[in-house]
């Protein structure tokens, strides 16, 4: 499906509210008003569909100074964020290269997200490790000021090794998931060979130990995961501090098509893909590359400024105006 509309007439308005539907939360922020429209009161976004053979109709609805309530197929829901267990949406925005050209905080949280869609059984798992560094961080910072004993560390360090551990190698498997696919379209879009590096190890309570005169010192834990990172690299290059834009560009649509892949593998159902301003700085040949890719990836939603910047016929062809969203003929 291809949006079309000239800047600034709402086209990524429309896939971001796709995205609160489906997923229960903004990819652009995670502070619920900011969704609402300036001078009103509430925001609603509802969409209509099928995963597999199964009708869904989702629904979400924010109003400023109250909770943010979901629905689906009618029924609440007891958080708007379950609605991930029911759908995959895959979002790409210009401002999501940050993935790449960002700090490494930018890219954990992205790995993490994959990290939960491939297993979910594990999607809580980054959550429960930075409960237990907060914990051991209080606990550091209870001796620092005398009001508890070193002791009081110990289990704490225990639990951010084991959790750590875990994480590390979580972190690792969805790597080696990634890898494959992720190699595979990069090749497809002339990067050349590419490969995905955890940079960390796994914390211990003996490496922790270790550091703990200078974790009191600070009042924070300073090995672990939470410090780790991911190189994301071309050849020998780290295309967060040696590649151009274009690279880091063709980098991030080449993991976010890696990740729809495995997704579709692993659940049998394809995720849901919004591209926002994805065609603006490919070259013909690399448009013509994406364009057949994401076809065979499963249902997307593209937004450009001029359809002829898709080079194949949408299936459906849509045209934003302010305030309305109308077919158009393709």
């Amino acid at each position: 499906m291809l949006v079309v509309g000239p800047n600034g007439v709402g086209k990524t308005n429309l896939l971001e509210a796709v995205h609160v539907a489906t997923q229960g939360f903004s990819p652009r922020t995670r502070t619920d008003s900011q969704v609402v429209r300036f001078g009103a009161e509430g925001a609603r976004a509802a969409v209509s569909g099928r995963r597999g053979e199964v009708g869904l109709e989702l629904e979400v609805t924010v109003r400023r100074g109250e909770g943010k309530r979901a629905r689906l197929n009618g029924a609440p829901l007891r958080a708007a964020e379950q609605l991930r267990t029911m759908t995959s949406t895959l979002v790409f925005t210009p401002d999501r290269l940050g993935v790449v050209k960002g700090p490494p905080a930018a890219r954990r949280a992205y790995f993490d997200r994959v990290l939960g869609r491939f297993a979910p059984a594990r999607a809580a798992l980054p959550a429960e490790y930075g409960a237990a560094v907060a914990q051991r961080n209080a606990a550091l910072r209870r001796v620092s000021v005398g009001a508890s004993s070193r002791e009081a560390v110990v289990p704490w360090s225990e639990r951010v090794a084991a959790l750590g551990a875990e994480l590390v190698a979580a972190r690792g498997e969805t790597l080696a998931l990634l890898e494959p696919s992720f190699g595979a379209r990069a090749e497809e879009f002339r990067l050349g060979a590419v490969s995905l590096r955890y940079d960390g190890e796994p914390p211990t309570p003996e490496g922790l130990a270790a550091v703990l005169e200078r974790d009191l010192d600070r009042g924070v834990t300073s090995l672990g995961p939470h410090l780790d990172d991911v190189v994301i690299a071309a050849g020998d290059r780290d295309l967060r501090s040696f590649g151009s834009q274009g690279e880091q560009r063709l980098a991030l649509l080449a993991l976010l098509l890696a990740e729809a892949e495995t997704i579709a593998d692993r659940t049998g159902v394809p995720p849901l893909l919004l591209l926002d301003d994805v065609l603006s700085e490919l070259d013909p040949e690399r448009r013509r590359i994406l364009a057949s890719r994401v076809r065979s990836v499963g249902q997307a939603l593209v937004t450009a400024t001029d359809a002829a910047m898709l080079p194949t016929e949408p299936d459906q062809l849509l045209e934003v105006t302010p305030g309305s969203v109308l077919e158009a003929a393709a």
